[in-house]
């Protein structure tokens, strides 16, 4: 029974998974504190007010605080943006630049010189014509 968890976890997919939610869980603790303590008092000193949750309305008596639930899209809003610039650009232009070398894969096929046909790169005659086809490359 042990044998077959620690075949699991061991597995490359589950420790990268697990090495990817912590990361995760420390990276959205420094994106709050980014959002909390410099992106929403930028906000409030362009708009003179702190925050939305002012604003709200009541029907019959039951109050509906909507000012709460703009400061949470502001809050998405920011940290999506955040995390976009600061994280996915970066890692999308690290990925380009590291498969900007890759070289092409071998050819498998090569042109029969006589029809032009498509044939294995080691055959030695053209399966569609028959002629005698030399080497790799023709």
């Amino acid at each position: 029974m042990l044998d077959g968890f620690k075949k699991f976890i061991l597995r490359g997919n589950v420790v990268d998974m697990a090495v990817g939610v912590v990361i995760g869980a420390a990276f959205g603790g420094v994106v709050t504190a980014l959002t909390k303590d410099l992106l929403t008092p930028l906000i409030a000193a362009l708009v003179g007010k702190p925050d939305f949750s002012y604003l709200g309305f009541s029907i019959r008596g039951t109050p509906f605080p909507l000012g709460d639930f703009i400061n949470a899209c502001v809050s998405f809003l920011l940290v999506a943006a955040a995390i976009y610039f600061f994280v996915v650009t970066p890692v999308n232009a690290l990925v380009a630049r590291m498969n900007r070398g890759e070289a092409p894969p071998d050819p498998t096929t090569k042109k029969c010189p006589e029809c032009l046909s498509e044939i294995p790169i080691d055959a030695r005659r053209c399966m569609h014509c028959t002629q005698p086809v030399m080497g790799r490359a023709a």
